[in-house]
């Protein structure tokens, strides 16, 4: 399927540039071959989309443009060959369009392709009421698998990669510094991992979330990380530190917390290069990993654990909103007035 030829239909929520989310309506055309169309149910806003409205990813977005890519829905109809989905099965989307040709891709590493279009940046995305995507990107749900918490497999998936690429095994101790959705999520994978888990954050209502699911909290502001930090591992610090909120300050403090040959996991995008204590990484023989995205084992274990009820969803899930609500939405994630917010985009 040609790049930034995802085709939509229906009303549609469209980023409009400057700062400005407008309602928008399209016909909507028949898939072609290889090609699902889906009645996109709903679709959750994430910092990248946060990013997308304030303008900094306009190099990348096309204006006006349905933006999304935290979804679920049900396949309207499909196209010729496409033989793995049935109309009417309910669905996700991994959202990455890779070249197939890159040393990244011939490597295995598809997930991080040097030519990557992540689809609803680089292509129209799912804030519209049918979209029409390749059947290779099409993840089927288990039946029975309620669509409200379907639409959070693409952010659990990042933070099940995220928690695969630290190596975390049961009975260790993970360090989550920044509880914002993803920080929260990898909090709970990490828990269903077995290990200990400390998250520190600022912010009260998630602080008590994540007590609520059993992690140990700090506030940054008015406590001792370091120092709760020896006390729950006995001195030695621990043994994977996940930086996920994204600050100079955090990212400079992060190497710490880990132990002895501990593991630091650099999840936050930071668009601008800041301080590592790299002689702290030389003196206890860290490891500093990248983490972006995700892997399909990573998606097929999000939705493994979303289909199980294991999760909170409820919980995470902090207010559904019709899709002429859209802008409001983005108003609540962005002073972090909520955890989730999820458009229901059919109505």
């Amino acid at each position: 399927m040609a790049r930034s030829q995802y085709a939509g239909g229906g009303r549609q929520a469209s980023y409009a540039g400057h700062g400005t989310i407008e309602m928008t309506e399209a016909p909507a055309a028949a898939p072609g071959p290889g090609q699902v169309q889906i009645r996109v149910a709903y679709c959750g806003i994430c910092g990248t989309d946060l990013h997308i409205l304030h303008g900094a990813m306009d190099h990348r977005v096309r204006t006006p443009q349905p933006i999304g890519h935290e979804m679920s829905g049900t396949v309207e109809a499909v196209g010729a060959g496409v033989e793995s989905i049935a109309v009417g099965a309910p669905v996700t989307v991994m959202p990455l369009d890779w070249c197939g040709d890159c040393p990244a891709c011939t490597s295995g590493t598809q997930h991080i392709c040097q030519n990557l279009d992540f689809v609803g940046i680089e292509t129209t995305g799912a804030m519209q009421q049918l979209w029409t995507v390749p059947e290779s990107i099409v993840v089927p749900l288990p039946e029975g698998t309620p669509l409200t918490h379907a639409a959070l497999v693409e952010p659990l998936a990042v933070a099940a990669h995220d928690v695969r690429r630290s190596r975390l095994t049961p009975g260790e101790t993970a360090l989550v510094i920044g509880g914002g959705p993803i920080g929260q999520l990898i909090a709970l994978v990490a828990a269903r991992t077995g290990a200990h888990v400390i998250v520190a954050e600022p912010n009260a209502e998630r602080r008590a979330f994540a007590a609520r699911q059993g992690a140990i909290v700090v506030d940054p502001l008015n406590e001792d990380l370091a120092q709760i930090v020896q006390e729950r591992t006995g001195g030695a610090g621990a043994d994977v530190v996940f930086e996920v909120a994204g600050l100079a300050a955090t990212a400079l403090d992060a190497t710490n917390h880990a132990r002895t040959r501990g593991r630091l996991v650099m999840v936050a995008i930071h668009p601008k290069p800041v301080p590592i204590d790299l002689h702290r990484v030389f003196w206890r023989e860290l490891e500093l990993l990248g983490a972006r995205v995700y892997e399909r084992e990573d998606f097929d274990r999000a939705v493994d654990l979303v289909a199980s009820g294991s999760l909170p969803c409820d919980e995470i899930i902090s207010d559904v909103v019709p899709l002429d609500r859209t802008a409001d939405a983005f108003e609540r994630l962005a002073d972090a007035r909520a955890l989730k917010v999820l458009v229901d985009v059919q109505n």
